[in-house]
């Protein structure tokens, strides 16, 4: 593979919700390249942080009933939303596979949690990338109940371990969505000296 092909599949990824996403189910070969790829992402310390349970089949709808009870827990009555309470409800059985991303923090605590967090990010993003090559839309939703410490406990991390949101997996029910970015170049500040 060249740089071409690899320029390809990063401008093409996007974001594709499950509500966008059609019944086609995901062959399990793909989900296991697409965690195997996310496995390769750098790592300081070689402390390999990132830890991924997969919902599929009706362990979504559980997780679904998890997540609305969660958010109803998490959230005052000033920032709960009924919307995003439905959401939590729906979205999970809207995707043919749903990924909780987890951070196992190294004992030791030598590195730093945000290079932990930032290791689990490039294995996110090596996600993205497998996906989008194959034509599967992602989603990473990192709401108050995908990141809290229920659901730390729910898929079996405890202590300082993070939950840092679902991964949902699905081929897009529509044509692939376009994309767009601001110039890179206003986002830019050379130093020569």
């Amino acid at each position: 593979m060249g740089a071409e092909e690899i320029t390809q599949v990063i401008r093409r990824r996007r974001t594709v919700k499950p509500k966008e996403f059609s019944d086609q189910s995901i062959p399990r070969k793909i989900v296991d390249e697409i965690l195997e790829n996310a496995n390769w992402a750098p790592t300081h310390g070689m402390t390999e942080p990132w830890r991924f349970s997969v919902f599929t089949g009706d362990a979504r709808s559980k997780l679904a009933e998890f997540l609305a009870s969660t958010y109803q827990v998490v959230t005052t009555p000033e920032t709960f939303r009924q919307n995003k309470y439905e959401g939590m409800k729906r979205n999970a059985t809207l995707a043919p596979v749903v990924i909780v991303i987890g951070m196992k923090r190294q004992p030791s605590k030598k590195i730093a949690e945000l290079d932990e967090i930032q290791a689990v990010a490039c294995a996110v993003q090596n996600m993205h990338l497998t996906a989008a090559a194959y034509g599967i839309g992602a989603f990473w939703s990192s709401n108050a109940a995908a990141t809290s410490d229920q659901m730390r406990d729910y898929v079996g991390l405890s202590g300082d371990d993070r939950a840092l949101g679902l991964f949902y997996l699905g081929y897009p029910s529509h044509d692939w969505p376009s994309g767009k970015r601001q110039p890179v170049s206003e986002k830019i500040r050379w130093v020569d000296q």
